[in-house]
């Protein structure tokens, strides 16, 4: 009976130590214009500098009297955002998060990385592989009419009906999709058309940045984001591929770390659904897990306020009419199961291998509550070798390629192509090219239901999509004679699928 604990149980567990999440939204959202630092007396620099969130109350009172312990304890303020009662901050004092854990009006508060600050949590599966200039043109003259010059090799399209949904309604100009990742660049030419850099900026030191060009990828190995609104909103435009949705907006919060680890800290994230609910993002993108934990326990206080400080950002943005999406991620890991091994955390240092319960340790974002949760599957519509999954945490799936699935296309490539960063194309596979598929559906319901809650959207999403049921037989997804992977469920709703895979065509219809 196992699977009748996973989201149900999540939702009303991760609630009882979120219990502020229900009276937020009454304060003006601030981030200090400057950091706030403690007095040089008082500061204590003993151990490495680490970055912290701090939950509170959301009434003034308490957020100034927090602030003021967090500087009495050695902390410096980087950024305040009230509405939500979160706190970021930085300290050098080892003692910070147990200190402040003790402070009155603290709901919880921890540090958010293991490794001091410095100048892979995507859920891409696999190095990108780059199409060269010369099978490009190869593609392109070979075009049928009324493509786009690549889109012969873009299976996932036509497995979700998105062609033919692009050419009934291709989505409206008051829709974005915020992508949250490494960095989007608008100066593609599949992407500077649809793109909204008013509703765009950086989030990686945990306060929005919107200087011009501020979320921009780091450099060309930072492509990661740049696939994702590429695959979300690409214009068909006689260029290179189309989106599913080539007719809304997308816009780029930068969150990974600009250097090689590309790390997705907390305090990035939670700037990024704040700054995507307070600039009138309709749908955010999530292809990542938080860092440095793969799963945050809820026995671990610094993990604990992990996920308290993410979910308060993101329920804010669901109350300001987000819907966000998100991977499940590629473990191929059941996430209904009684135990799991994970060997990745912490990511940022050294990691350990631990068991987790996933009904007790979360996958952020995707696990919590409200957010719609993406599972990937081939191109013959089967899961994705890679893809985690489980019954009652998935809701839908998407194309997101799979190297064993190989479709009847010109580069015979099961992976999905996209756009890269300077005007390049390529494939990349995982559930981080799912999520962004769902996403985008998403977006077409929104500008067909322009009304809609993220809730009704969830449902719509739901109802619309094409479910193929558990496989007849055992589940081998790499073809070596072993059972990678177990489906439980109907035809209605499984674990492989939750809902089933998306359609765009059915969206729009």
């Amino acid at each position: 009976m196992a699977h009748l604990r996973s989201r149900r149980r999540l939702a009303l567990a991760v609630p009882v130590v979120l219990s502020l999440t229900a009276s937020l939204g009454f304060l003006p959202a601030a981030a200090s214009a400057a950091p706030v630092t403690a007095p040089a007396a008082r500061a204590a620099d003993d151990g490495p500098n680490l970055a912290y969130v701090v939950n509170t109350g959301t009434d003034r009172h308490t957020i100034e009297s927090v602030q003021r312990e967090i500087l009495r304890n050695g902390g410096t303020v980087v950024a305040r955002y009230d509405r939500i009662g979160v706190i970021v901050a930085h300290s050098a004092n080892p003692g910070f998060g147990a200190r402040m854990r003790a402070v009155r009006g603290v709901d919880s508060a921890g540090a958010t990385r293991t490794a001091p600050l410095s100048a892979a949590g995507t859920t891409d599966e696999g190095a990108v592989q780059v199409l060269s200039k010369a099978e490009a043109a190869k593609l392109a003259a070979g075009a049928a009419a009324g493509e786009e010059p690549l889109e012969a090799d873009q299976w996932d399209l036509r497995a979700i009906g998105a062609d033919e949904a692009a050419r009934i309604n291709p989505g409206s100009r008051s829709v974005t999709v915020g992508v949250i990742d490494t960095g989007v660049d608008d100066t593609h030419p599949d992407i500077a058309p649809n793109f909204s850099a008013s509703q765009s900026a950086n989030c990686v030191s945990g306060k929005a940045d919107t200087t011009y060009g501020a979320w921009r990828p780091a450099d060309a190995d930072h492509y990661h984001g740049t696939h994702v609104a590429g695959e979300i909103a690409a214009a068909r435009n006689g260029i290179g591929v189309a989106g599913v949705a080539p007719g809304v907006k997308v816009a780029s919060i930068t969150v990974a770390q600009p250097d090689s680890t590309s790390l997705f800290y907390p305090e990035s994230v939670v700037c990024a659904f704040v700054f995507a609910a307070d600039h009138g993002i309709q749908i955010t993108n999530n292809s990542y897990y938080v860092d440095p934990w793969l799963y945050n326990c809820m026995d671990d206080p610094d993990q604990r306020a992990i996920v308290d400080a993410v979910n308060r950002a993101q329920s804010y943005a669901q109350r300001k009419g987000t819907l966000n999406v998100a991977s499940a991620g590629n473990s191929n890991d059941d996430l209904d199961a009684d135990a799991l091994t994970d060997a990745s955390s912490p990511d940022d240092s050294t990691a350990t291998t631990r068991t987790v319960d996933p009904h007790e340790c979360f996958d952020v974002p995707t696990q919590l509550p409200g957010v719609v949760t993406v599972s990937a599957v081939g191109v013959k519509g089967a899961k994705s070798y890679y893809s985690s999954y489980g019954q009652g945490v998935i809701d839908v799936a998407g194309p997101g390629g799979d190297k064993f699935q190989i479709p009847d296309t010109p580069s015979k490539n099961g992976r999905i192509l996209s756009t890269l960063p300077n005007g390049q194309y390529g494939f990349l596979q995982g559930t981080s090219m799912a999520s962004p598929h769902v996403a985008a559906v998403a977006a077409l319901l929104k500008s067909a239901h322009p009304h809609a809650t993220p809730a009704q959207l969830q449902a719509l999403l739901k109802a619309e999509a094409d479910n193929p049921g558990c496989p007849s037989g055992p589940y081998d997804g790499n073809g070596d004679g072993v059972v990678d992977a177990t489906c439980v469920g109907g035809k209605r709703v499984n674990g492989f699928y939750g809902f089933g895979v998306v359609n765009a065509l059915r969206a729009v219809k």
